[in-house]
């Protein structure tokens, strides 16, 4: 599968790619680290976990036109991931991210979930698009918040409370 220009995002400080299997080392890193992934859906990967889901994650760029960007600074350094991705719980396409703690604090994660936001709405065409974080992960929730998502609900899941934000964009009239 050859990689669409289209797909591939610039911000003022980083280059988002699709992944591919070239990426797969630096996600290893990524999502092996609990200092980075411990949090999410799934929680810390092992190697081979990670390579079963890089190749779907390849795939669903090819079936839906989204899916996991790598996320490096315009010089190349590979600093975290950012996805639009199918929810298992059948909640929508959801916003996923995670950077390495040493890319924190300095605005790269809103830089990247704003960019994969908009590109969501004004290239996938997707009208709502949905981020959950657990309430104690004050890092993700005000990252949401900060690019525009408004907390709809909660749910419990593993015993945590998980917040749900929401984007919603209606599409133009035809």
């Amino acid at each position: 599968m050859s990689v669409s220009s289209a797909w591939v995002i610039t911000t003022a400080r980083l280059r988002m790619t699709p992944v591919g299997y070239w990426d797969l080392p630096d996600l290893v890193r990524l999502k092996g680290d609990p200092r980075a992934y411990a949090f999410l859906l799934g929680g810390v990967r092992n190697p081979v976990q990670v390579a079963e889901e890089l190749a779907h994650d390849i795939q669903d760029w090819g079936r839906h036109g989204f899916g996991m960007w790598a996320v490096r600074a315009q010089r190349g350094k590979f600093l975290g991931m950012t996805a639009l991705m199918h929810r298992p719980d059948g909640r929508g396409v959801a916003l996923r991210f995670a950077f390495h703690p040493e890319a924190r604090g300095v605005g790269l994660a809103s830089e990247a979930v704003s960019a994969a936001l908009n590109y969501a709405h004004d290239v996938a065409g997707l009208e709502r698009v949905v981020g959950v974080a657990r309430e104690d992960n004050f890092a993700s929730r005000t990252v949401l918040g900060s690019i525009g998502m408004s907390q709809s609900g909660t749910f419990m899941r593993d015993g945590y409370i998980l917040y749900v934000y929401e984007s919603v964009r209606l599409g133009k009239a035809g």
